[in-house]
């Protein structure tokens, strides 16, 4: 046994001190194991987690052993503000709870959030240090729970963090996936996909709650009936029925006592295994129900490029509302006894389209089996939802076949129709005889496939709807859904999307984290408008020089990354030009690639050519049933073996793709950028946030008119922003003149070459059909302009190089970046959500004296911590 461990029984037993004259009690403070702040019990905590939940002394222990005994200790840290937060303040105060339905949550790594959160940072490095381990070797431990795949799934991490250090009380919801988005490969330039088994080690930050358990129902039929009051009901009689197995997740706070919840759930069979059908011989049938409901919760988004793709997705996304509505109605049904209070006592967000199918489950909760009359159950679930649109691509939107949707969902598709044939009859009052605008509104898409409208359904059941970003909610307004705003104005909101800086400049960048703080305090770190008074020392010129330098060694890790990973070295004074998102041909990567292309014409044509030095860096992950998106990641990585071995290039230009982008990897690459590429085809993207993330950290943004670049170019100054390109007015009414490609590609003689080399086969070795389908595509269609941006982008990347050989009006402009971006901070959006969707107010979490005192679980002040990785 360790000798540095107190037994646990005598933690709390005053001490007695024996003196020649007369005996004194002396009480000496010893903090709880659990629940202590200090150093001393910080360490014996952790070297007990070590030995009785990993059962391993400490010279045999490893970095991970370290790393599951560390979380645990920090858990133990935040379990008792949970409690309080949960249980003995909302509850017992029956304040309103943000209940939060989203498909996606990209909390990234916890770990160190939660070390830096309760102030814990520093000392946990020193204590590591006298055990013989490096921090950051153990965070690097850490599985990285990957539930999302792109700024859906990272919008509402963010958000869980201002929650939680603005006080707010809020749960949030989703799939406990136990395959998260997947591990991206790269073999042979090809993208390839991998199981991402997040969960092999087991999850410390999670607790299982086995009393939580609800049943879901699939299939089968419905069967009408009249009660004993007379009352028209309906009985589902369903075809089979799952589990669904809450996980809950603490969520800290920055420097506050509350401690939110994530509550992700899993499927389980309602019968694992049949004994009878095993006995009779059938031993895979044995298990066929296990094996169906848990592919529920199996995978995020699977393939639903076939039927059955589509069914599962479909499951996956009626499991978790159903689940999460009847959690939410157990709650409060704890503390009243009708639904008058519900949307006083809970605010019920969806998150996109995929949990739109809570409104009519909420409906088929409060009718079928709560037994409410139809109009007071309609009113209950207006007066709940919010919906938030992400995306103005209509395939995001969801439209559910009737035969597929009826098939899975009897009962709800009885609901819709209801829901429907009620709100048309209003839509009729008052635009009587517009048939076309009739249906236009109707929840029902008609065709040879009639189709569900789930967006519709969303915004009719809703009593808000908000965009993301100002142009995205005027598109939304305007051409999205101009009827449904004709018809409900009031319903609409814009809600620009936000960033927590805690984890996108202090945990992702503590260089540049210390040298704010030291000039300004570190108010920032809560109130991100603070970041204003940084523009006090843009003409300082030591001020400039910390700037740079702070700059110019994270690229030098980024650099030592990119070595250890992809082998390639690249020049760490070259201007680092990054782009990194999902795959999508809408975020127009190819764009990017065609500009390379020209770029490394350039250079063959004249090898003295004296240019600005570049290192291109993409990442991002492509849907796996998306061929174009993978090719394009194909593409690139052809591109960057051809110029990356070409002696005529040398480290003019290098082109790094980096596999398996996801938040760990976003830490490593934005303190580093120079320049943030966010180049979609204006009026596409909704908002972005990786634009703020670059902005925040003083990258330059080159851009088009599209999500919030527009507000960012606003608030940074238009001569901080290289914009380029078309507006989103100009796109549509080029599209409805008859957009012409060829035109561009045929009067463009750099367009017409980098075209041309990848059609000839130049960046295949010599195969010409390899990217035939996408030199197709922008030929004969081009559907996001590339063509029509290409010449405005080139000259807009000229300004972009003359501009950072002059380098400290670069540098100012960098500081200007960041300091003016306090906008866009996380606790901003959730304040104006807050203030006018959910009418949501902080709740203090006070813990008694005492127990701080006697515990010393009091979230500590503690100065900025020293997160250097050169330790």
């Amino acid at each position: 046994m360790n000798h540095e461990r107190i037994n646990h029984h005598n933690n709390r037993i005053p001490h007695f001190k024996k003196c020649h004259r007369r005996t004194e009690q002396v009480q000496v403070q010893v903090q709880d194991d659990r629940t202590g702040m200090d150093a001393v019990t910080l360490k014996r905590a952790l070297l007990d987690n070590l030995y009785y939940i990993q059962a391993k002394d400490r010279d045999w222990a490893t970095a991970h052993d370290y790393y599951m005994a560390l979380a645990y200790t920090v858990r133990d840290r935040l379990l008792h503000r949970w409690l309080k937060s949960v249980e003995q303040t909302y509850l017992h105060k029956d304040v309103k709870i943000l209940c939060y339905l989203s498909a996606e949550y990209l909390i990234g790594p916890q770990l160190g959030k939660n070390l830096m959160n309760v102030g814990l940072y520093q000392e946990t490095r020193n204590i590591l240090q006298e055990l013989g381990f490096n921090l950051d070797d153990v965070l690097e431990q850490e599985d990285e729970p990957a539930l999302g795949n792109g700024g859906l799934g990272r919008l509402a991490a963010c958000f869980f963090d201002s929650l939680s250090s603005l006080e707010m009380p809020a749960i949030g919801y989703g799939i406990r996936y136990e395959f998260g988005i997947f591990q991206q490969v790269i073999q042979d330039g090809w993208q390839v996909e991998r199981p991402d088994r997040w969960l092999r080690f087991g999850n410390p930050w999670e607790i299982p709650r086995l009393d939580y358990i609800v049943e879901v129902k699939f299939g089968g039929h419905t069967e009408a009936y009249t009660d004993e009051r007379g009352r028209y009901q309906v009985r589902w009689i369903p075809e089979r029925t799952v589990l669904g197995t809450p996980y809950d997740t603490p969520i800290s706070g920055y420097s506050s006592n509350t401690v939110n919840t994530l509550r992700l759930w899993s499927a389980k069979a309602s019968e694992d295994f049949n004994l009878q059908i095993f006995n009779s011989g059938d031993f895979t049938d044995a298990v066929a129900d296990k094996v169906f409901s848990e592919n529920i919760t199996k995978v995020l988004y699977p393939n639903d490029q076939n039927y059955q793709g589509k069914e599962l997705r479909l499951e996956q996304q009626y499991f978790f509302v159903s689940c999460s509505l009847q959690d939410i109605i157990r709650n409060y049904l704890q503390t009243h006894e009708n639904f008058d209070q519900f949307p006083a006592k809970f605010a019920i967000q969806i998150n996109d389209t995929h949990p739109s199918i809570g409104i009519a489950e909420m409906m088929r909760l409060l009718v079928d089996v709560h037994q409410l009359d139809w109009d007071k159950a309609w009113d209950i679930t207006q007066n709940s939802f919010g919906f938030t649109n992400h995306t103005l691509l209509s395939e995001a939107l969801e439209r559910w076949n009737i035969d597929l949707f009826g098939h899975l969902l009897p009962r709800h598709l009885e609901i819709i129709f209801e829901i429907n044939s009620r709100f048309l009859t209003q839509v009729r009052l008052k635009y009587a005889g517009d048939n076309d605008k009739i249906a236009r509104l109707s929840l029902i898409e008609e065709g040879a496939e009639k189709k569900v409208r789930m967006a519709h359904l969303a915004c009719v059941g809703s009593h808000a709807i908000n965009g993301v970003a100002e142009l995205h909610t005027e598109l939304l307004k305007n051409n999205l859904f101009p009827d449904l705003y004709e018809l409900f104005p009031q319903k609409f909101s814009n809600k620009t999307n936000g960033i927590t800086p805690r984890r996108w400049i202090l945990l992702a960048n503590p260089k540049l984290a210390l040298l704010i703080t030291n000039k300004i305090g570190k108010d920032w770190i809560n109130n991100l408008d603070e970041l204003k008074q940084l523009e006090a020392f843009i003409n300082n010129a030591d001020f400039r020089q910390s700037w740079w330098q702070v700059k110019h060694e994270n690229k030098q890790d980024l650099a030592e990354y990119i070595l250890q990973t992809t082998g390639i070295e690249i020049n760490t004074n070259s201007l680092f030009d990054i782009q990194v998102k999902r795959f999508h041909e809408y975020k127009r990567q190819h764009l990017n690639i065609l500009y390379i292309i020209t770029l490394y014409n350039r250079i063959k044509k004249n090898p003295n050519l004296n240019i600005v030095p570049r290192t291109v860096i993409f990442g991002g992950k492509s849907a796996p049933g998306y061929a174009m998106a993978k090719l394009i990641i194909k593409l690139i990585n052809s591109v960057a073996n051809v110029i990356n071995n070409d002696a005529d290039v040398g480290d003019k230009l290098k082109v790094v793709f980096l596999p398996n982008y996801n938040v760990s990897l976003a830490q490593r690459i934005y303190p580093a950028a120079d320049l943030s590429e966010q180049i979609s085809t204006a009026g596409k993207e909704a908002s972005g946030t990786s634009n703020m993330k670059f902005a925040i950290n003083g990258a330059l943004t080159i851009g088009t008119q599209d999500g919030a670049n527009i507000e960012i170019r606003e608030r940074v100054g238009a001569e901080n922003f290289f914009q380029f390109g078309l507006t989103a007015p100009e796109v549509a009414q080029l599209k409805a003149q008859g957009y012409n490609p060829w035109n561009y590609y045929n009067n463009n003689p750099e367009l017409k070459q980098a075209i041309d080399q990848i059609a000839d086969g130049y960046f295949s070795g010599g195969n010409t059909d390899l990217f035939q389908p996408l030199i197709d595509s922008l030929k004969n269609r081009d559907e996001y302009m590339l063509f029509a941006d290409y010449q405005s982008y080139l000259e807009c990347q000229q300004k972009v190089s003359q501009a950072y050989q002059e380098r400290e009006n670069w540098i100012r402009m960098s500081i200007f970046n960041t300091a003016r971006t306090g906008y866009f901070s996380s606790d901003r959006t959730i304040r104006e959500y807050a203030q006018d969707i959910w009418h949501l107010q902080p709740v203090r979490i006070n813990l008694n004296d005492s127990q701080e005192q006697k515990t010393g679980v009091k979230v500590k002040e503690a100065p900025l911590p020293n997160m250097s990785h050169n330790d």
